[in-house]
């Protein structure tokens, strides 16, 4: 089974997507701005990832620039961040046999199929 943490309004997340349908991949979609992510689970998937909240931040998002651009941030308060608004994380992430990665480029999730 492949996950994509997946936003269907972003055009990267749209092309990873299209290209695990293209790779007949067994896919669970998640959109996660449907469905939030707990705490623990943002913990979990930045774990697999090898990421710091940090490095999963959109930082040219308008709300990223408003709200704590500039400010000097815990890990725990970068994740909050994440939490409450999720249009901050990176797209689309893609988890496959307890690998994880930001695709991106898209063509990146080719790598763990």
């Amino acid at each position: 089974m492949t996950t994509i943490y997946h936003n269907p309004r972003c055009r990267k997340s749209r092309e990873c997507h299209a290209l695990l349908v293209e790779a007949n991949a067994d896919i669970e979609i998640i959109d996660y701005k449907k469905t939030p992510f707990t705490e623990a689970a943002l913990s979990d998937l930045l774990g697999l990832l090898g990421m710091k909240p940090i490095e999963l931040v959109r930082k040219n998002e308008a709300i990223w620039k408003e709200k704590f651009k500039g400010k000097q941030l815990s890990d725990k308060s970068v994740l909050n961040a994440l939490l409450s608004y999720p249009q901050l994380i990176e797209r689309p992430i893609v988890v496959k046999d307890g690998v994880a990665i930001v695709a991106r480029p898209p063509e990146k999730v080719l790598e763990i199929l």
